[in-house]
């Protein structure tokens, strides 16, 4: 089963997406992160396709192939942005309650979504990603601070200019940090960072960490949206949350005592040895566990 590459329109975008099964009518969205692209799915989908779901792996603003239709559209990184990006394409789709699942950016985009439209989601899934930790207020520990480095890098001049010309390097050190070594193979992160070639990749980088701080300001459309996520709404959807035990971005006590941001059922598993890219460290795991959660049963890999 291989997926098919497709485009969809909404107000802002057109947005690239890999399709898994499309007869199907269950439906599952898988939305990736910073630094990362469509490609890091590539160990999961099959195998939800092949336990009978549609698959539908969108790009993120700023990431190839997704691209903005007008140039005087703001290219705002903001995270509410991208939960709105998220509800336009179940729009422009015409999906009704598929499960979300997202990691690191993705990750906030989908329960953004939720938080902003309760019912669009059958189920919550967020990687790596404590719910209720975009507020630029909330307390952080001096080892996540440490951890947050390059947020405040690219708040500086310095920081920009690295991006906007060594936006790859800079990227790859993030791979190189964030997991125990020597987790990926050098070929596959080519592979993933042509997803950066995208003539808005830096500015929509640098704006979605900039303004996470408070240091840029967010585009006006927006406002009412962030007006209603901080702080962050309690949720009904049921979720799950998976951590890597050895996650060097986010540290997995940050998704700790997270119980009372939720109505619906609410579980969180710490996967041990496994850095802050568990669908690509640990693909059947991470299967295993979306499958268990959504009660669906697996698939031999020959079937």
């Amino acid at each position: 089963m291989t997926p098919t590459l497709k485009y969809v329109d909404t107000s802002l975008l057109r947005v690239g997406y890999e399709e898994w099964n499309p007869a199907s009518s269950r439906t599952v969205v898988l939305l990736h992160g910073w630094p990362d692209s469509i490609r890091c799915w590539s160990g999961v989908a099959p195998g939800l396709a092949k336990a009978g779901w549609r698959v539908l792996v969108p790009a993120l603003r700023g990431f190839l192939p997704t691209h903005f239709l007008r140039e005087d559209t703001p290219r705002t990184g903001q995270l509410a942005a991208l939960g709105c990006d998220l509800l336009e394409f179940i729009d422009a789709l015409g999906l009704k309650q598929p499960a979300l699942v997202g990691h690191d950016w993705g990750a906030r985009a989908v329960a953004i979504a939720c938080g902003l439209r309760p019912g669009v989601a059958s189920h919550l899934v967020m990687v790596s990603v404590a719910y209720g930790s975009n507020d630029p207020s909330q307390a952080l520990s001096l080892a996540q601070a440490r951890n947050y480095w390059y947020h405040w890098f690219m708040a500086t001049p310095r920081g920009e200019r690295t991006v906007r010309s060594d936006g790859r390097n800079f990227a790859q050190v993030m791979w190189d940090t964030w997991s125990p070594p020597g987790w990926y193979p050098p070929e596959e992160f080519d592979a993933t960072a042509k997803a950066f070639d995208n003539s808005d990749w830096a500015d929509i980088t640098l704006h979605s960490y900039r303004h996470r701080w408070g240091h840029a300001p967010g585009d006006p459309r927006h406002a009412p949206d962030e007006g209603r996520l901080h702080p962050a709404p309690v949720l009904d959807v049921p979720t799950l949350v998976l951590h890597g035990a050895a996650d060097g971005a986010n540290h997995p006590d940050t998704s700790l005592g997270r119980e009372a941001l939720f109505r619906g059922p609410y579980e969180r598993r710490l996967l041990a040895g496994v850095g802050h890219f568990p669908q690509r460290e640990a693909p059947a795991e991470v299967l295993a566990a979306l499958l268990h959660f959504f009660g669906t049963p697996a698939v031999a890999p020959n079937c």
